[in-house]
């Protein structure tokens, strides 16, 4: 008898018949079983049932071996697929246990002069077995590859708890004259097939079998290699591939994108359905060994692939690209496709072998924080450093007005993670900044929004908006610099306005840009027409000379035409704001205009260049630009290079 099968044995009767302490074993070839004479004197009535076993063991075994020569047609047939009520595989696996028991009997008990001889021929049985099963699992496992794939197990898992299979009736422990009914879980209660529940149960009753009699390396070994197998290829047609973190660095952004396009929905399905169905598939197939054989085999299974990706996240945090505020957004939807699975990595991965998934989890998530705040700084840093000397014709829309008002008009579509980003980074303002321009910068956001976030997007929008402050004084017409202003200020609110920025920065802050922008426009109406409405005095009771008159209409029609003419170059792209301008410049003239013209028109007739009518004519042609008409319009509208794929945003 071999050495190692003799410790195998021994060690197994120490273990009490436990199932979670089995032995290791060799395997050899079944050879023919010793007897002895029923009357023998040293044999006792257990000794007699324990050969019996082990004969009854022999005629079912032997038929099944793998290695025989004799019968060819089991080397191609399923032991498991042979009826509909399973009764062969219930014979086999009901045999082995039958023969496990009286090796364990021979063993502890030496009195029968035969006990060597039975042990070996059990043992070499019992190795015979074991390769039949170990065939058998693979064969089922293989068969049923599509059927048990991810999905459809962690489909069947939100219909039916793992407990469901400790029912007796799926059990192949327990009576043998069972009928399929009470070895076949009930399928029709989920509206589907039963045979995958059936495999699950099959390569349930195998690896129970084979761990028991001590061969569980062997049958992890065929679970591990074939289930690992699919799960790669799952990701690999989810457009996953295993890629270096100095591969990642060498990626030009075109080529990365690519990559992180498919990483993110890729996560997403692996999270939920493939590594979820791994893990529930792996319970309930070793539902009845020791814990740390679960843990062990699907963390062998989908440990090294889990790991690899969140790795790539983490090497696209390091990456050259990691401060660009143009790429921030694809890091934001890998934080996302992180962040919003985080119950399903701590639940999946929840085994102390899979620790290390969870760490490299939790890095990932760690370092594509830290990269999107630096690319928040970099950005403020950005619109702080912008020193273009070009004057945007007509006092438009600047184009940094529009990059900027974009950029942060889709930040706030990732609120949440951006809060919970900033929770522990409060904004740090260098040098203290005067009541006043806190008081317009920031309000009380409203629904709950993050107050921290709140502060950090108003701050980027002041920045901004001194940033502008500066633009303005290109201008060399006082007036125009307020047209400037009131364009880009109310381009600002606009943005803001009926979206979630408005939440974030509160209602408050939305009133008093607006007040800002009434305020610009006002002072461009009181500085830009203060020369037409100067013209012509209000009229008193007193005779005015036609001299007089006459100057006076002059006065107006060199003034009106001189600004018409200047203004008329002028833009002021939002149609609303656009029209209250011209009312209110038409409310203030026309009415002046139409009682002089009224009153002495009669006098000095040959002096009058414009009729009432004419005057609101010409103010209604106003701030269209007629040397680049929509020019403004057109620089409002900066888009946010870098890919934003939480949905098109309409221009406002």
């Amino acid at each position: 008898m071999h050495i190692k099968t003799l410790k195998n044995l021994l060690s197994f009767s120490s273990s009490h018949h436990s199932r979670s302490s089995t032995p290791k074993h060799s395997i050899t070839s079944h050879h023919d079983r010793p007897s002895t004479p029923m009357g023998s004197p040293n044999r006792s009535f257990s000794s007699v049932m324990m050969e019996d076993n082990i004969t009854s063991a022999e005629s079912i075994i032997s038929k099944w071996d793998v290695d025989s020569s004799s019968v060819s047609y089991t080397k191609v047939t399923s032991l498991f697929y042979q009826d509909d009520d399973r009764s062969e595989a219930l014979r086999f696996i009901s045999a082995v246990k039958d023969l496990q028991r009286s090796m364990l009997f021979f063993i502890s008990d030496r009195s029968s002069p035969d006990s060597h001889s039975l042990i070996v021929t059990a043992q070499k049985l019992m190795e015979s077995a074991m390769k039949r099963l170990q065939k058998e699992f693979h064969q089922i496992l293989s068969v049923n590859r599509d059927r048990l794939d991810p999905e459809s197990v962690s489909a069947r898992s939100s219909l039916t708890s793992l407990n469901s299979l400790d029912d007796p009736r799926s059990d192949f422990e327990e009576d043998i004259g069972g009928s399929d009914d009470e070895i076949r879980p009930d399928g029709d209660s989920m509206n589907e097939s039963p045979v995958p529940i059936q495999a699950e149960s099959d390569l349930r009753s195998i690896a129970e079998c084979m761990i028991s009699a001590g061969y569980g390396k062997e049958c992890l070994g065929v679970y591990r290699s074939l289930r690992r197998s699919i799960v790669d290829e799952s990701l690999y047609r989810l457009g996953i591939e295993r890629l270096t973190a100095s591969q990642v660095h060498k990626m030009d952004w075109e080529v990365l994108e690519i990559r992180i396009r498919s990483w993110i929905p890729a996560t997403r399905t692996a999270l939920q359905t493939l590594f979820h169905g791994e893990r529930v598939l792996c319970d309930r197939v070793f539902a009845d060994a020791p814990e740390s054989v679960r843990e062990s085999c699907f963390a062998e299974v989908s440990g090294e692939q889990a790991i690899g990706l969140f790795s790539f996240a983490e090497s696209v945090a390091t990456s050259k690209f990691k401060k660009s505020p143009e790429k921030m957004f694809r890091f934001l939807d890998m934080y996302e496709s992180i962040s919003d699975h985080w119950e399903d990595i701590q639940s999946t991965f929840s085994y102390e072998s899979s620790s290390a998934v969870r760490s490299h989890a939790t890095s990932a998530l760690l370092t594509l924080a830290e990269t999107i705040r630096s690319a928040l700084a970099e950005l403020e840093s950005a619109i702080q450093k912008d020193w273009s000397k070009s004057a945007v014709p007509g006092g438009g829309v600047h184009p940094l007005t529009g990059y900027v008002m974009n950029y942060v008009a889709f930040l706030a579509d990732y609120s949440q993670s951006l809060a919970d980003i900033l929770a522990e980074y409060p904004l740090q303002v260098r040098a203290p900044l005067p009541e006043s321009v806190l008081s317009t910068a920031t309000s009380s956001p409203t629904n709950g929004c993050d107050e921290n976030l709140s502060m950090r997007l108003a701050w980027i929008i002041l920045l901004l908006l001194c940033k502008l402050d500066g633009k303005a004084e290109l201008y060399k017409e006082v007036p125009l610099s307020y047209v400037f202003l009131a364009n880009n200020l109310n381009y600002v609110v606009e943005k803001v306005k009926g979206t979630d920025l408005e939440e974030i920065l509160g209602s408050e802050w939305v009133a008093n840009h607006e007040a800002k922008v009434r305020q610009y426009a006002a002072n461009y109406e009181r500085m830009g027409w203060s020369k037409v409405l100067s013209s012509m005095p209000p009229l008193d009771s007193g005779d005015r000379t036609a001299e007089e008159v006459g100057e006076a209409f002059r006065s107006f029609n060199e003034a009106f035409k001189e600004t018409y003419m200047m203004h008329a170059t002028w833009v002021i792209p939002d149609g609303r704001m656009r029209d209250e301008v011209k009312v209110s410049i038409s409310r203030k003239v026309v009415p002046m205009y139409r009682k002089w013209y009224e009153a002495y028109r009669g006098r000095v007739a040959g002096v009058i260049r414009f009729a009432p009518e004419d005057i609101e004519n010409r103010l209604s042609d106003l701030f269209y630009g007629t040397d680049f008409s929509g020019s403004g319009t057109g620089s409002g509208c900066v888009s946010v290079s870098g890919g934003h794929s939480k949905g098109s945003r309409s221009s406002r």
